[in-house]
């Protein structure tokens, strides 16, 4: 088979014996001798030699086009010569001869082939026995070449041959590299104008702080704190509900605000209707914070008389954060439990949350108001208040104690012995519930009545009403988790709900022992939980097992 005619003017010497040089397509692979003598004699770093020696070879055609008309192979008439001189350099000896092939055949070097030398030349430092001698003018000439050539790269080809200058040593501030890095600036998208800001004056600069995404998702105290100092003409109904939902959302008990909150609902009362005042009172049932503001308390009971009737469902909203401060006014309660407002929230779409409330306002009443006389929610309407555990539990699962709470009781006492997430009436849910006899000893559940009668039976004459009595002899011991989400945030004061729920059970009669996070946290091991809930249901007296009946 005759071997193809050589292209005229392009004639590849035969590789003399014993050099190690890398074929077209091939990879190179230096051995240690070799790289040591490349680390001495061409005084490179390691990095550089290693980064440019696995570099993958460049390839012709694939580093898009140029204005010298570079098309791929197959039909295309230069498309023999252009890899005649891709393998002549790829097969180059010395730096010298690089830069012939490059200099004496101007019209077939493509852009692609500048990478492709300046890796060859890499490879001859680092590749024979003795590295050839690089004299400063071939490696002056190379450099000129590509200068000259460089405004004609795409910016693929000079991002390349930047790179490769790089490890093989050319100054950074050198004319190589300043030329090809000032090419690949000028092949950049130009960035775009930032947009003009709008100037924002007083609240409104407020307003844009706290509806910013990632302030909303990142609360930061100190950010808040500052805001405490605005002045007054810069607050608007809007930046305080803002701030409000802020302080609800993220649990920040931050007095400072709160107040200016308050003493803003103050001086604003004529202007702010009920659904902006629900927003504006949420955090303060929630953070179980009741304000200094004198006026506070009257100012909504104004607003309750005013806005009862327009909106139902706001006036409800409003009250439930007044139970969680344990302040309900009773006129208030009397217009949320005449029939008339029964009846006109029956047929609305938020009938049913509506109920809930009311049902939890009546339990308040039942519990804690021992002087009303006005009405109440009828039997037949009410609902259960918490069927189930609050969604926050829900949603922080997996960071609770629950579950090895549970695996610790189950061990210490049975599973006979405790009910988790029971709920008890008028409806709230219980961590874990004991039935206890009157000499301490834990009873079976099964074979006792979990429940404490609601409402509880009327006390005898004297006794305080937060001490209800009951015919029953068994005790009911609610073992209480107290995660690190039930409190505000850096304090130790419960939310509002928190607090509200075991402040009823503690009034329905029910035995509580809180288990706080921080102790809860400390146990190392199941061993150590055991060791810990057996301390704790024993301060309280209570026996198990065999002689605990």
């Amino acid at each position: 088979m005759r071997r193809p005619r050589g292209e005229p003017g392009l004639r590849a010497p035969r590789p003399t014996e014993g050099a190690i040089c890398a074929g077209p397509g091939e990879s190179w692979s230096p051995s240690p001798n070799s790289m040591l003598r490349v680390l001495l004699s061409a005084q490179a770093s390691a990095a550089r030699l290693s980064g440019l020696l696995l570099f993958p070879p460049v390839q012709p055609f694939c580093l898009g086009s140029s204005k010298w008309g570079d098309r791929p192979p197959g039909g295309a008439p230069h498309a023999a010569p252009v890899q005649g001189l891709q393998r002549l350099l790829e097969q180059a000896r010395s730096p010298g001869e690089l830069l012939r092939w490059l200099g004496q055949n101007p019209t077939k070097v493509r852009a692609h082939h500048y990478p492709v030398a300046l890796r060859r030349l890499g490879q001859l430092l680092g590749s024979q026995p003795r590295p050839p001698p690089v004299e400063q003018a071939t490696l002056q000439d190379l450099s000129q070449l590509i200068i000259r050539h460089c405004p004609s790269f795409d910016v693929h080809t000079i991002h390349t041959c930047l790179h490769l200058a790089v490890l093989l040593g050319f100054p950074s501030d050198g004319p190589l590299v300043c030329a090809l890095q000032r090419e690949r600036r000028l092949r950049l998208p130009p960035k775009p104008p930032p947009p003009l800001q709008p100037v924002l004056r007083g609240g409104q600069r407020l307003e844009a702080a706290l509806s910013c995404p990632h302030f909303l998702q990142h609360p930061q105290q100190r950010l808040i704190r500052s805001l405490a100092e605005a002045r007054p003409e810069e607050l608007t109904p809007h930046v305080m509900v803002l701030l409000a939902q802020h302080l609800a959302r993220h649990r920040l008990r931050e007095p400072r605000l709160l107040e200016a909150i308050a003493h803003f609902l103050v001086v604003q009362e004529g202007q702010l209707n009920s659904k902006v005042v629900q927003k504006l009172v949420l955090p303060f049932g929630r953070l179980n914070y009741f304000p200094l503001e004198q006026q506070f308390m009257p100012c909504l009971e104004r607003i309750l008389a005013r806005e009862a009737g327009v909106a139902p469902l706001a006036t409800v909203n409003i009250l439930m954060s007044l139970c969680q401060l344990q302040c309900l006014p009773f006129r208030a309660l009397h217009f949320v439990f005449s029939p008339g407002f029964i009846s006109h929230i029956s047929g609305t779409p938020h009938a049913l949350i509506v109920r809930r409330y009311l049902s939890l306002l009546d339990t308040a009443v039942e519990l804690e108001l021992p002087g009303y006389r006005g009405p109440r929610l009828p039997q037949r309407l009410q609902v259960p208040i918490f069927p189930q555990p609050l969604i926050t539990d829900r949603a922080r699962c997996k960071y609770s104690h629950k579950d090895i709470v549970a695996e610790g009781l189950r061990q210490l006492l049975g599973e006979e012995r405790y009910r988790q997430d029971l709920t008890v009436p008028p409806g709230y849910c219980t961590d874990f519930l004991l039935c206890v006899s009157s000499s301490g000893a834990v009873l079976p559940v099964r074979t006792q009545d979990p429940f404490l009668p609601y409402p509880p039976r009327s006390c005898p004459q004297g006794q305080a009403a937060s001490q209800p009595t009951t015919q029953d002899a068994a005790q009911r011991v609610v073992l209480m988790l107290r995660e690190r989400w039930h409190f505000c945030r850096d304090s130790r004061v419960l939310l509002g709900s928190r607090a509200l729920r075991e402040r009823h059970l503690g009034l329905l009669g029910y035995q509580l022992l809180p288990l706080p996070f921080e102790e809860l946290e400390s146990q190392r091991g199941l061993p150590q939980l055991k060791s810990y809930l057996r301390q704790k249901l024993q301060a309280l007296g209570l026996r198990w097992g065999p002689e605990g009946g």
